[in-house]
C-alpha cells in the first residue's frame, strides 16, 4: 500500500507529460520550452562569459551560411528565430545548438567537415536535437528517474533493505535501461531529422555517409555499442546511406526550386 501510494503521483503526472516527437515518438516533457529556452542562453553566456568562443570571422560567416540555410526549412517557431552562430575555440571536431537560438562549432570541425555539405551533416543533426526537444526529454527523463529512486528507497525502507544499496542498484539499472536507450534513440532521430532538412535546404544528403564514415575512422576509445549514447559508426552509416538514397529526390527538387546554398570559407 506504501509503495502504491509513494507512485501514484509520479505516474499521474507521466502520464500527463507525454507528447510526440516530429518523427511520431512518444516523448515525456516536464519542463517547457520556455524553462528550456532560458536554460540555453544562460549556458551560452556562460560559455561567453568564460572566453570560451575565437574571433574567427571567415569560420563564423561560413557556419551562419549553412546555419542559415538549414533554419529556413525548419518548421515553426525555429524557422523565424534569431539564431547566433560562435566559433568555440576548441580543436576537437564538435558542435552543437542549444534552446533559445544559439548554434556553437569548434574550430576543430571544420578540418573534419570540408565542405559546405558535410558541415550541414553537422549542424542539421543539432539543430535537429533541439526541434525535436532533446534536451527537455533529458531533463525531463532524469527527473523521473530521480523521483522514482526515491520512491524505490522510500520503500525499500519500510521493508528493512539498506536504502543505500537499494538506491544504488536502481539509479544503475535506471541508466543502463532508460537514460542511456533514450540517448541512442535521440541521437538516431537527430540523424534522421538532420539529413532531412539538409536535403531541403539544398545540402547533399550523401554526404552524411561520409562524415560520419570520416569520424569513425579517426579511432579513439570507444564505448560498447550497448552502452554507448550513439549509435555505432557502422549501423550509424547504414542508416544513414539508405535515407540518402530516399531523400536525393527532395534534394534535387530543393535545388531546382531555389535552394542552392554556396556557402565557402
Amino acid at each position: 500500500m506504501k509503495y502504491r501510494h509513494l507512485l501514484a503521483p509520479l505516474a499521474t503526472v507521466l502520464l500527463s507529460a507525454c507528447v510526440t516527437s516530429p518523427t511520431g515518438r512518444s516523448q515525456l516533457m516536464m519542463v517547457s520550452d520556455t524553462q528550456m529556452n532560458q536554460m540555453g542562453l544562460t549556458a551560452f553566456n556562460d560559455m561567453r562569459k568564460q572566453g570560451k568562443f575565437v574571433d574567427a570571422p571567415r569560420e563564423r560567416a561560413y557556419a551562419t551560411c549553412v546555419s542559415r540555410a538549414l533554419i529556413s526549412v525548419l518548421p515553426p517557431p525555429w524557422n523565424t528565430q534569431q539564431w547566433e552562430v560562435q566559433i568555440v575555440d576548441d580543436d576537437t571536431a564538435n558542435a552543437f545548438a542549444l534552446p533559445g537560438g544559439r548554434i556553437g562549432v569548434n574550430k576543430g570541425m571544420f578540418k573534419l567537415a570540408n565542405n559546405q555539405d558535410q558541415l550541414a551533416v553537422v549542424l542539421g543533426h543539432e539543430l535537429s536535437h533541439v526541434v525535436a526537444r532533446h534536451g527537455a526529454e533529458r531533463v525531463s527523463d532524469n527527473m523521473a528517474t530521480q523521483a522514482a529512486v526515491a520512491a524505490g528507497t522510500a520503500y525499500a525502507g519500510t521493508r528493512g533493505t539498506n536504502t543505500g544499496y537499494v538506491a544504488a542498484a536502481l539509479g544503475l539499472g535506471a541508466q543502463v535501461g532508460i537514460l542511456l536507450p533514450f540517448s541512442r534513440t535521440q541521437e538516431s532521430e537527430a540523424d534522421t531529422l538532420g539529413q532531412r532538412y539538409m536535403a531541403q535546404a539544398g545540402f547533399d544528403p550523401r554526404a552524411a555517409v561520409t562524415l560520419w564514415q570520416k569520424m569513425g575512422a579517426q579511432g579513439g576509445s570507444k564505448p560498447p555499442a550497448f552502452l554507448s549514447t550513439h549509435p555505432s559508426t557502422g549501423n550509424r552509416a547504414q542508416a544513414l546511406n539508405q535515407q540518402a538514397q530516399q531523400l536525393m529526390p527532395v534534394y534535387e527538387q530543393a535545388r531546382k526550386s531555389g535552394h542552392a546554398p554556396n556557402c565557402r570559407m
